[in-house]
């Protein structure tokens, strides 16, 4: 059938045509308003998580874990992370029990509950690390006349903000968790170096008493000091690499960093004791002596050093474990939308104004036909 004769047939059935439309129309209009759920939603937009917030062990850890992780800077992998954390069934849990969501999802377990607030779940990570997330809530049928739209737009913006809080909760628990591990092992390193520094200047000060306060040369005391320095931070590399072994496999980055370093050191600490041992050769007078009071002084040092180093170490563990900060930092909160998502009432009813437009230009077509059939049959009888 051509274009000409199409528009013959409109023409002619223009009026029923339009009546079909506009009738058709205005039902899928008041179906809208009257009758089909609305849907609002709220987003929340989150800053991406600071390259360094923590400090110490547990923020050696915390990087150690991420390292190696290709074409991803620090801030995007923790961005990434945080919209994991989000879409887990850990937060959605959380939402649920603190909205108490269940009449809402129609679900009687809360795993049941978890599973269809993820679903609605929609997040998004921008290339600058941003999280935006949103859940669209709808009304029941006959929303709008049973009132509902207020409770709901209130519903929207709380569910998005209480998934923002189901975030800094689980981070701030995941940190708090990491510094603990730290602080256990830390007190435990202190405990030992505390020891030890005790057993090392009770021994100099016996030493000191026995052979009448010998005093060292100006070239060993630097010496003892440069070896005590590089002996200090070994230890402190072990005491990292501790940490580190209890939670990543012997292959990852960070430890093989670590154990490079060590050795490093090693073979600084052994040049500066070959050091050590030209200078006592020179001091022919009492060489044993000066010998055990350099080893003592340097020992005492060495430990001392670690010690304090542990202590900073140790308080700062203990505050990040028991701080109560936020973790997380919110661009925009969700605030109770003035529009709802859907439905959109004016596309919708454009779209459908012409669906059944064509629909009735259909109708006349076949109408056409079989009159146009029916009159040839007539006429050839």
């Amino acid at each position: 059938m051509s274009f000409h004769q199409l528009l013959q047939i409109a023409v002619t059935h223009r009026r029923k045509i339009f009546s079909i439309t506009f009738f058709g129309t205005l039902f899928y209009v008041l179906f809208l308003v009257v009758i089909y759920p609305v849907t609002f939603s709220s987003g929340v937009s989150i800053l991406p998580p600071e390259k360094n917030n923590t400090n110490g062990l547990s923020g050696l850890l915390q990087a150690s874990e991420i390292v190696g992780i290709p074409n991803l800077n620090m801030s995007g992998a923790n961005s990434q992370l945080y919209a994991e954390i989000i879409k887990s069934r850990t937060a959605a849990e959380y939402v649920i029990s603190k909205l108490n969501l269940y009449d809402y999802l129609n679900a009687e377990t809360k795993e049941e509950a978890s599973i269809k607030l993820r679903k609605l779940l929609s997040i998004d990570v921008t290339k600058e690390g941003i999280i935006e997330f949103s859940v669209p809530v709808s009304t029941s049928l006959f929303g709008r006349v049973l009132f509902q739209s207020d409770s709901i737009r209130n519903l929207a913006a709380s569910i998005s903000n209480t998934y923002a809080e189901a975030l800094d909760k689980i981070n701030r628990e995941k940190l708090s968790s990491k510094a603990k591990k730290a602080r256990v092992y830390i007190e435990d390193q202190l405990v030992q170096i505390k020891t030890q520094l005790d057993t090392s200047e009770f021994a100099l000060m016996e030493f000191q008493k026995k052979n009448k306060a010998i005093s060292l040369p100006e070239q060993m005391k630097a010496n003892i000091e440069a070896a005590a320095a590089i002996k200090s931070e070994m230890i402190s590399t072990e005491i990292n690499l501790g940490l580190l072994s209890k939670n990543l496999n012997e292959n990852n980055p960070s430890i093989i960093s670590l154990r490079s370093k060590y050795q490093e050191l090693k073979s600084q600490l052994e040049k500066l004791e070959s050091l050590n041992q030209d200078v006592l050769l020179s001091f022919s007078e009492v060489p044993s002596l000066a010998a055990e009071l350099s080893r003592l002084v340097r020992d005492v040092k060495i430990f001392n050093e670690v010690y304090l180093m542990l202590q900073q170490q140790y308080f700062k563990e203990k505050i990040q474990e028991n701080r109560d900060l936020p973790t997380v930092e919110i661009l925009d909160a969700a605030i109770p939308p003035e529009k709802a998502s859907s439905p959109r009432i004016i596309f919708s009813t454009l779209l459908a104004a012409i669906f059944i437009s064509l629909f009735a230009l259909l109708l006349s077509v076949f109408q056409t036909k079989e009159m146009f059939n029916y009159t040839k049959k007539g006429v050839k009888a």
